[in-house]
């Protein structure tokens, strides 16, 4: 019989989620700032923050596994980074969310749950 999945793994994906979604916002606003030298990219430390949390992301991922869980569980928690990153986007860079993006991230919620259950 499967590990049931923990409270905290499910929590450790929900913040990898996060921390993934600032992630592509550094990585954005990072590319937003170099230019066509090998320099603008290496010692951009807003690139540099980008790996970072995606380096998080991956111990947060591990930390989670090692506490059981399914991967059928915590794997859509893991799709709400498209989520947080609409809200990112539209905080940081005025992105407008639509009708049809809200019913796209309702779809997502309600996806997670049922491949949660």
């Amino acid at each position: 019989m499967p590990t049931p999945t923990s409270l905290a793994s499910i929590a450790f994906f929900a913040i990898a989620a996060l921390v993934g979604a600032i992630g592509q916002y550094l990585y954005k606003s990072g590319a937003d700032a170099t230019n066509d030298t090998w320099q603008s990219y290496a010692l951009n430390p807003r690139l540099a923050a980008g790996v970072v949390c995606y380096i998080a992301v991956m111990v947060l991922f591990v930390a989670a596994f090692k506490r059981g869980g399914a991967l059928t569980v915590l794997y859509p928690i893991y799709a709400s980074t498209f989520i947080w990153a609409a809200l990112i986007g539209w905080r940081a860079y005025g992105t407008p969310i639509s009708a049809t993006n809200v019913a796209g991230m309702a779809l997502l919620i309600v996806g997670m749950y049922l491949m949660g259950k």
